[in-house]
């Protein structure tokens, strides 16, 4: 069994758990959607994943317990009752053991958490595969942005700092994935986390220009998480470039790369700005083939 053969499984695997993650799920139809026997199924979705399937899935029940406790009034009874959780107990047991704190504290006090993000796997490797292959097909690539101006206030910047990582899969290999679940458990958070181009004003000794970060109020008075900087960041002129959606999951890098294509070879100068990316990060918000992809960058008017 080769290593693609491998990505495959767990993906037909991911994808099973995503569509019933509403339902009992049992060990034997994910091995089943694997198409491999359920030991042979188990070994390769933790050797790849990190996590046993009976770990991903309360993961993600516990995920979407924690989202429940902020955004709705139900008690936490109900809440382990709907996350497939039998008893009070056992929710408050898991749940202290995933986040750190227990959900009556947590609902109380909304400190970010690491929320769990069910990264696709062949995402991973198709990027690797990618990188390997010296003359990509560069026609497939999508060209449709838009582009839009933002007036940003003054904000503070939640970050986590890279000491070695230049882009995002090295960051994560770096720093793990958690940062994004982590930064989006904040809920007054004014967008999504991102990966950071940092400007070299904002570069502290040992660590390089990449960072993920999130953008909060500048009043924010909450948690900073261990291993995080929270930093002021003036107001600015941001301009916001954003792909077309796309059908196929895979061309997430591909959306994402005509997104930085189109920030090199857009000239903002016929319309009264040119780039500052000297004034504030550069973000990356990833891609998804509902919304497409999204980059923003720094800029001032002419």
């Amino acid at each position: 069994m080769n290593q693609w053969e491998k990505v495959a499984a767990v993906q037909r695997m991911q994808d099973y758990i995503r569509s019933h993650i509403d339902e009992e799920i049992k060990l034997c139809d994910i091995a089943e959607a694997s198409g491999y026997s359920l030991r042979h199924a188990v070994r390769i979705f933790k050797e790849l994943l990190g996590r046993t399937p009976s770990d991903y899935i309360r993961a993600i029940r516990l995920t979407d317990g924690a989202k429940n406790l902020l955004r709705s009034k139900e008690n936490v009874l109900d809440i382990a009752f709907d996350t497939h959780f039998d008893t009070h107990e056992g929710f408050i047991r898991a749940f202290s053991s995933e986040f750190g704190i227990t959900p009556q504290k947590y609902r109380r006090e909304k400190p970010p958490v690491k929320y769990f993000v069910q990264y696709p796997i062949k995402h991973y490797y198709s990027y690797l595969n990618s990188k390997e292959e010296e003359n990509m097909e560069k026609e497939n690539l999508i060209t449709l942005c838009t582009v839009s101006i933002v007036e940003r206030p003054k904000i503070k910047l939640l970050l986590m700092r890279a000491k070695k990582a230049q882009d995002y899969w090295s960051f994560c290999e770096e720093c793990g994935c958690d940062w994004e679940g982590l930064f989006n458990s904040i809920e007054c958070r004014l967008d999504n986390a991102a990966i950071l181009e940092l400007p070299e004003k904002l570069i502290t000794d040992g660590t390089t220009n990449c960072a993920a970060g999130v953008e909060i109020p500048f009043n924010y008075e909450g948690k900073i998480p261990e291993g995080c900087d929270c930093i002021d960041l003036p107001e600015c002129s941001m301009m916001y470039f954003q792909s077309e959606p796309f059908e196929n999951e895979d061309d997430f890098g591909k959306a994402i790369d005509s997104v930085c294509k189109a920030i090199e070879n857009y000239n903002p100068q016929q319309y009264g700005f040119d780039y500052a990316f000297e004034l504030a990060p550069k973000y990356n918000y990833g891609a998804s083939k509902e919304m497409g992809a999204r980059q923003a960058v720094s800029v001032k008017r002419l």
